[in-house]
């Protein structure tokens, strides 16, 4: 995709419709993932150790459980947490256990730059759900579907849109690529992860990326998508005229 292309994706008039990608869920807030399971444009969930921590949760197992006894028919990644291969495996194989809905999330490496895809290759040849987490390369993304192109399961390959843009790199034409590498796998969905405003929906969406996770953050965004921007201008000059007076400021 090139730079004339990626205007014309930005200029369109914005419609969440017309959108093929899938939107899923991104956060560990128990309630908070069940209110958005009642909304049919939420199509699954992911979360993490970190977003665990943040929203003060106590007991993996048990949370994960839980959230799984209420979200039945909705993909669910959980990740593994050991460091060590032989333990991650024992974890993958736990997780797993909890529902035909859990997704086993395992790092594309460990945190000495061990490659975990001898052990996804391992996984996917059991029939386990797995969503390869972590990937910031294309290097990483054929790695990861070569070891998933060893079983047929649902699998998932998150690349971390919004990590490479915090770079000051254009995640876009990567996505692309990566999207044309997984292309050849029909069981394996390429995710957009940490997408850091709501047009990344519709890049992702352009380019041929299956999923994306949205924290709830952006979610409350969904309903700015197509708003009149010459409303949208003087709701902002009104903000700025109202927040002027309540401060009592003077020239």
């Amino acid at each position: 995709m090139d730079g004339r292309e990626r205007t014309k994706v930005t200029d369109m008039e914005p419609n969440l419709d017309s959108l093929k990608i899938k939107i899923f869920g991104d956060g560990a807030d128990r309630k908070a993932m069940v209110d958005l399971y009642r909304n049919p444009r939420i199509k699954g969930f992911t979360t993490n150790p970190t977003l665990m921590r943040k929203d003060g949760v106590g007991d993996y197992e048990r949370f994960a459980r839980e959230v799984l006894d209420v979200i039945r028919d909705r993909p669910i990644s959980f990740e593994v947490l050991s460091d060590d291969m032989d333990d991650m495996e024992r974890q993958a194989r736990k997780i797993a256990s909890w529902g035909e809905n859990a997704n086993v999330k395992i790092p594309i490496t460990n945190t000495r730059r061990v490659s975990s895809m001898p052990l996804v290759g391992r996984l996917a040849r059991d029939g386990i759900k797995v969503n390869v987490t972590g990937v910031t390369t294309l290097d990483q993304v054929t790695a990861a579907g070569e070891a998933l192109a060893q079983g047929r399961a649902f699998s998932i390959v998150s690349v971390f849109g919004g990590r490479i843009a915090d770079t000051g790199r254009d995640p876009v034409p990567m996505m692309a690529a990566a999207a044309q590498t997984l292309r050849p796998l029909a069981h394996v969905e390429l995710l957009w992860a940490s997408p850091r405003e709501l047009l990344n929906i519709f890049q992702a969406d352009a380019v041929g990326c299956h999923i994306i996770t949205v924290t709830a953050d952006i979610l409350k965004k969904l309903p700015l998508v197509g708003k009149d921007l010459d409303q949208y201008s003087l709701e902002t000059v009104q903000m700025f005229r109202d927040d002027a007076v309540k401060a009592g400021y003077v020239l």
